[in-house]
């Protein structure tokens, strides 16, 4: 009898620590496959600042939904799409470059956002889990949220998927066709807002880039076509969601910045077999 009650307590806690566990696998990796074709389009177009521009505005919806008591993914999302179309916006009228642009939107709605939470001493907020997130905190309607709100950007991706492709080839051309691209590109931003929303609370708002972009690089370089880098990067970025969370168990490090590590890990590992067969190809002429 003494030996079940000591055994049963450690049970539990096992059981616990696997609940956990597996509700952060299972975001992660519904995250990851919606992030892999996302980032193939970032590489393509050349787009990395503007995530990075996106991304910190959330923050700023993060500030808002405290201040007004709004829903914290909606204010996120309503604010990303908005810079998203600001950005379309001003650019279209060239009155400065998109660099620049890019960097004065970028942090100035960080900065917003910092300020507005500096002053709200009424609410106590944890920021390192908005800025480097805490995916050992979801909960079964994140969950919920993550694989719904991917689903929907994977059936958009595959609704636009052509004119966005031969956009990023030639943009005349495909106006030419008649595929729209800049309604296209309008769609392809907000969805990115949609994923920002749904993924701050896996990787964080400085992180969320990398996620993006990080599984795409590397897929890139054992990818034929288009569809198969798509493929192959969410495949890369479930991989480094698994492999981060258990780096993070097993040496008690930060969860989002593991999984990024782990990312930054497989993409170096990638390099290895082109370095190696030209490395072949050298020594076959010399």
């Amino acid at each position: 009898m003494a030996l079940t009650i000591t055994v049963t307590p450690m049970l539990k806690g096992s059981a616990m620590l696997d609940d956990f566990f597996v509700r952060a696998i299972l975001a992660g990796v519904g995250l990851a496959l919606t992030t892999g074709p996302l980032g193939c389009f970032i590489i393509w177009r050349r787009m990395a600042y503007f995530g990075d521009t996106i991304a910190h505005s959330a923050l700023l919806g993060v500030a808002l939904s405290l201040l007004f008591e709004l829903n914290l993914t909606l204010a996120v999302f309503a604010v990303a799409a908005l810079v998203s179309v600001l950005l379309l916006f001003l650019q279209k009228r060239q009155a400065l470059s998109a660099d620049a642009l890019l960097g004065i939107l970028s942090h100035a709605t960080l900065a917003i956002g910092l300020v507005m939470v500096a002053f709200m001493s009424w609410v106590r907020i944890d920021l390192i889990a908005f800025l480097f997130g805490d995916i050992l905190a979801v909960s079964s309607t994140d969950i919920a949220l993550i694989w719904g709100g991917g689903l929907f950007v994977l059936v958009a991706m595959a609704w636009l998927w052509r004119p966005l492709l031969a956009a990023t080839v030639n943009a005349e051309l495909a106006e030419a066709e008649g595929l729209k691209p800049e309604r296209a590109r309008l769609f392809f931003m907000l969805l990115m807002a949609v994923v920002i929303a749904i993924a701050m609370k896996i990787v964080g708002i400085m992180l969320i880039t990398s996620l993006l972009i990080i599984p795409a690089a590397a897929a890139r370089r054992f990818s034929a076509t288009p569809e198969i880098m798509a493929v192959l990067a969410s495949v890369i970025g479930a991989a480094a969601v698994v492999g981060g969370l258990f780096g993070s168990l097993t040496y008690d490090t930060p969860s989002g910045p593991s999984i990024v590590v782990a990312a930054l890990i497989l993409f170096i590992l990638s390099l290895l077999p082109l370095r190696r067969h030209r490395a072949g190809m050298q020594g076959q002429g010399s």
